[in-house]
């Protein structure tokens, strides 16, 4: 059986997580927190053991590639997009002084 949710449980959580509770939300969570207990204990009940182990539910693979280089270094292609061009390096206005 789960455990019981009392007063003492509600004060410490609503603490830590820093909310100020009415009555009636005190007790509203009391309920909610006692419900998500007896549901955990309900599912405690199920027989696994001819339940193998999982890392995922959804089946995952590896969706990585290898790095591969295709197209290279065509400079000669990419400076001939260049307006100036200098020792086969783009040129551009000078920025600092």
């Amino acid at each position: 059986m789960a455990q019981q949710i009392d007063s003492e449980i509600i004060d410490q959580v609503s603490i830590l997580a820093k909310l100020e509770l009415t009555e009636t939300e005190r007790q509203q969570a009391m309920e909610d927190m006692q419900k998500m207990l007896d549901y955990i204990d309900q599912l405690n009940e199920l027989d696994t053991s001819q339940t193998e182990p999982m890392p995922h539910i959804f089946p995952i693979q590896n969706v990585f590639r290898d790095d591969e280089a295709v197209n290279g270094d065509d400079r000669e292609a990419m400076l001939k997009n260049a307006p100036k061009q200098k020792d086969g390096q783009y040129q551009v206005p000078k920025t600092i002084e």
